[in-house]
């Protein structure tokens, strides 16, 4: 009994070690906002998941498209009707990396370079961009903002709209992991 109970100590505390390097977020937030002459347009959702390994600086998150809330609620079906296409492409997803080499484990505000791939509308595109990470009683909290050009994820605008869609978006991204 004392070689099964001594096994699984060893086996919680190996756990841990690893579980202290991996911190998740789920309710992450994302929010967009495109200004045009005609009008702006932003919306926000609480709803993605996100990861952080802080050992090897890997960043995750995803986002259900058609979480997204708008302040006007036909502007929330044609963005998930015509130019997301919520149905066909339900998520929009990132795998990245941190290039800089800081080490996460302590307290401390650490000005980022996130390196990875954002699926989104069933494209995937290569993104460079920053990003804050700020490190508080060992747990991290991201922050980045940056733009996506639509086209660069074959997000059509119609001839009709092009002048109320702007064709660049600025996405912002708040995690606090766990």
């Amino acid at each position: 009994m004392k070689r099964i109970t001594t096994l699984f100590a060893g086996l919680f505390l190996t756990l841990s070690c690893f579980a202290q390097d991996i911190y998740s977020c789920k309710n992450t937030t994302l929010s967009f906002f495109s200004a045009t002459p005609m009008e702006d347009i932003d919306a926000i959702t609480s709803k993605g998941v996100s990861a952080i390994n802080v050992k090897t600086g890997a960043v995750y998150f995803k986002v259900a498209v058609n979480t997204f809330k708008f302040k006007k609620s036909l502007m929330e079906e044609h963005f998930n009707e015509n130019y997301l296409e919520s149905d066909k492409y339900p998520n929009a997803e990132f795998k990245g990396k941190i290039t800089d080499n800081i080490d996460l484990h302590k307290d401390g505000t650490y000005n980022v370079t996130v390196e990875g791939t954002l699926n989104m509308h069933g494209v995937d595109k290569l993104y460079r961009e920053k990003a804050t990470i700020t490190v508080l009683g060992g747990k991290p909290a991201a922050e980045t903002k940056f733009n996506v050009h639509l086209a660069d994820h074959k997000i059509k605008i119609p001839t009709l709209v092009v002048k109320n869609i702007a064709e660049t978006v600025e996405v912002t991204v708040k995690a606090n992991y766990n």
